[in-house]
Parts: structure tokens; sequence; C-alpha cells
């Protein structure tokens, strides 16, 4: 919806990174991080609605919030295109998806310590952003694109939208017995033809 293929290739594999599959369950891009951001930004919350992003534009706390003049969809695609072009010129000519998983991952933290100078862009602060959504898209509810099967609902044990739990509130380090469950329902509610 928003990304190109490019964009999106390279957007998998680093949500594939922040989030990698293991024996506890899938990763970032199996669990559709990647859909999720895409949507995301595709709509108000990639226009900027909501968010401050007129003058003055001041060094702020971080519990001040977002505090810039570009949309967050203007900063994935200028961030987006200046790592494409860093990683390019740095691994002779490749991308963020052709590089093996540890030169992925030195390139990920050298992202976030801001030693990576990027064209237009700060790096550290576009890694923030990066991480921040793909944290959101694995743990928000499915309907939104991510959270694919509610791996990261399963994964710290949160029973979703569920009607009504309020006899386990109290149980403390007990493992709740049932599956979770999104806005739309599970997938096994369904009527069947």
């Amino acid at each position: 919806m928003f990304f190109t293929a490019d964009e999106a290739a390279l957007v998998e594999a680093a949500v594939d990174r922040l989030i990698p599959p293991d024996n506890l369950g899938p990763g970032g891009k199996d669990t559709g991080c990647a859909v999720f951001i895409d949507r995301q930004l595709a709509g108000p919350y990639g226009r900027g609605d909501g968010l401050y992003t007129r003058p003055p534009f001041m060094p702020g706390a971080a519990t001040q919030g977002y505090q810039m003049p570009d949309a967050p969809a203007a900063r994935y695609r200028s961030g987006l295109k200046a790592l494409a072009g860093y990683i390019k010129d740095a691994f002779a000519g490749k991308s963020f998806h052709d590089l093996i998983p540890v030169e992925q991952d030195k390139l990920l933290a050298d992202l976030e310590s801001g030693s990576i100078e990027l064209k237009d862009t700060k790096s550290a602060a576009f890694f923030s952003l990066l991480l921040q959504n793909t944290q959101e898209a694995f743990f928000a509810d499915p309907v939104y694109g991510g959270n694919r099967d509610m791996a990261g609902w399963k994964l710290i044990g949160f029973p979703g939208a569920r009607y009504d739990y309020r006899d386990w509130v109290e149980r403390h380090n007990e493992v709740y017995p049932l599956p979770p469950v999104s806005i739309m329902g599970r997938s096994d509610w369904t009527i069947r033809e």
C-alpha cells in the first residue's frame, strides 16, 4: 500500500532481524510486521494526522512525543532511500536482504548508535522509528496486519480482546489457559462451508 517492492524487501528483512524467529515463535517477517507498518504509513499515521509537525522545532525530552516537521511516511521514504544507498556503497552494490544475518545485525546496531552517516537522515532517529513501529506491529491486534496468528500475544500470554477474564486478573504467575482472541474473533470461530 505504501512501500515500493525494494522498500518492502528491506523492511521485511530488517523486522526479521529486530524480532528474529526462534524456538519460541516466528519472527517479525512471518508475523506481518512489515505489512502492519506498510498499512500504517498508507493511512492517517503516515500522513502525520494528530502528530505535532508544525514549527517551532526544538530539541525536547523523550516524554514530549513526536515533534518533527516530516510525517512518518516521509521519514520512512527518505530513511529507506538513504539506508539503501549507504548499503549499496558499503557492500558492493548489495541490498539489505542480500547481506548475511551478522552483517544485517551490525548494520542495525550501527544505525541505532548513530555511527552511520545517512544522507538527509539521522540514522539513530530512523532506527528508533523502525524499532517502535516493529514493536507496535508485533503486539497490535492482528486486524491491523501484524501479530499474525497472535504470535506476539501468545508469546507473552496476553488474552487479547477476550470479553471477560476478570476471574484471572488477580491470579499472578499462572498461565492463562485459553488462546488469545482478536477484535475480529478467532479464525476457528468462522463458519466454513
